[in-house]
């Protein structure tokens, strides 16, 4: 069993009943959750990359659960020069954790931490097998071929792709990643936290009509199972 929570923008906590993950816990000052960094009792955290919408609370929370960070090399460095556990990675990277396995994918897009804009290394999407079932977040990232070599590669449960714009894919890209990726299940995320990234999910359900993925729009708060 696999059961993953939505909590707003890019934030999503994973559990198999005996394990719970969090990846990108952007909580403080995300209009979007409905839980605070205080309340979230983890595991493990999984980083995509350093900006401050995704990178978030990770640090504090990982202090207050005695949790280990799972992220790429420099950004790994990073957290852990500031008091937090880490397990360094990098891109086609895996390694096998108490909870499943986790494989870094590419993703195109920046990856910076702090006010002064700290060099994090390359971002990352996550593949994560846990509960006996396959997730795919991508991270922020735009459209790329190599998502069809993902989606060969990997017999995808579950996936959380950006459809905001701007910053990310938009919904016409994030379509054309799911006939990659060929995923059971789809999420949108990174969509609506602010004006800029204002996308409607429900075009991007719409647009998947007729294909065998399920799309699904998770409210935050809400849940899905693998």
């Amino acid at each position: 069993m696999l059961k993953a929570t939505y909590l707003g923008h890019s934030c999503v906590m994973v559990t198999d009943g005996k394990y719970n993950i969090i990846i990108d816990p952007f909580l403080t000052g995300n209009p979007q959750a409905n839980i605070k960094p205080e309340d979230v009792k983890v595991d493990f955290i999984l980083l995509t990359h350093g900006h401050g919408d995704h990178m978030g609370d990770a640090i504090p929370i990982a202090k207050k659960n005695n949790a280990t960070i799972i992220a790429p090399n420099e950004l790994a460095v990073y957290v852990s020069q500031k008091g937090a556990k880490a397990h360094n990675m990098h891109i086609g990277g895996a390694h096998n954790f108490p909870f499943g396995r986790v494989k870094l994918t590419i993703a195109h897009h920046g990856s910076a931490a702090g006010d002064e804009m700290k060099y994090t290394g390359e971002p990352c999407g996550f593949l994560i097998t846990m509960g006996g079932k396959t997730m795919y977040h991508s991270g922020d990232t735009g459209l790329f071929l190599d998502m069809k070599l993902i989606g060969e590669m990997n017999n995808i449960d579950l996936a959380f792709l950006p459809i905001g714009d701007n910053f990310t894919m938009g919904v016409t890209d994030a379509v054309k990643a799911v006939e990659f990726l060929k995923p059971k299940k789809v999420v949108p995320i990174h969509y609506k936290t602010w004006p800029v990234i204002d996308a409607e999910p429900k075009d991007f359900v719409e647009k998947l009509k007729g294909q065998s993925v399920k799309a699904v729009i998770v409210e935050p708060g809400d849940s899905i199972e693998a």
